[in-house]
């Protein structure tokens, strides 16, 4: 059912590879993570710039399409589906992309951070599939903390991609300390929705 809200979403994943692409097509960078001396200043900040903008945008019609699908009445399997995979797709690749981009001798911790986010996400739709499978999916519907989690990464993820200083602010500090928060409460919304899930387990 081709519904607005549902025609969002798709949009949200199409422009991943369009995020993708852009990001490779950043110039190159010293192994401290900023941009060589050598290269154009002006194109790292247009370029960074439409990474950035890119994937605030994907990040606001995640917001979008759920509150058009609630208000106005046209929520389906179809949305239900495709909005968490949606949510994982975005966040997965900017994570790896992410990674690709500070070298883990230096910021190993965005790599672990990266592997726990991931590694989560996996494991909650796999459980989810299951809980589908024995009727009991409501048992695993997003809590409060999940939706906060989900908030604070994509922040964290915006910081550490823009990188320039944002306001006179430090943005891969702030990106730091907030991925941090989402690898906490990461692991914390995990372990809630595995201890309800559990409980469904044939011992």
């Amino acid at each position: 059912m081709m519904t607005l809200p549902n025609i969002i979403t798709l949009s949200r994943i199409a422009l991943i590879p369009a995020f993708v692409v852009l990001y490779f097509l950043q110039p190159a960078y010293n192994p401290e993570g900023f941009i060589d001396i050598e290269a154009p200043e002006s194109i790292f900040t247009q370029v960074n710039f439409w990474v950035t903008g890119i994937y605030a945008f994907i990040s606001t019609t995640d917001y979008l399409d759920g509150y058009l699908a609630r208000k106005l009445n046209m929520t389906s399997q179809l949305g239900a589906f495709l909005d968490p995979v949606a949510d994982k797709l975005m966040v997965s690749v900017a994570l790896i992309l992410l990674v690709d981009f500070y070298p883990t001798d230096t910021h190993w911790y965005i790599a672990i951070a990266a592997l726990i986010i991931v590694s989560r996400e996996i494991l909650v739709s796999a459980l989810r599939e299951w809980m589908g499978t024995i009727g009991q999916r409501s048992t695993v519907n997003v809590s409060f903390i999940g939706k906060v989690k989900t908030f604070v990464q994509i922040f964290a993820i915006l910081f550490l991609l823009y990188q320039q200083p944002f306001f006179g602010l430090p943005s891969f500090e702030i990106g730091v300390v907030l991925l941090m928060a989402a690898t906490f409460l990461t692991l914390w919304s995990g372990f809630i929705y595995l201890r309800e899930g559990v409980k469904t387990f044939d011992n």
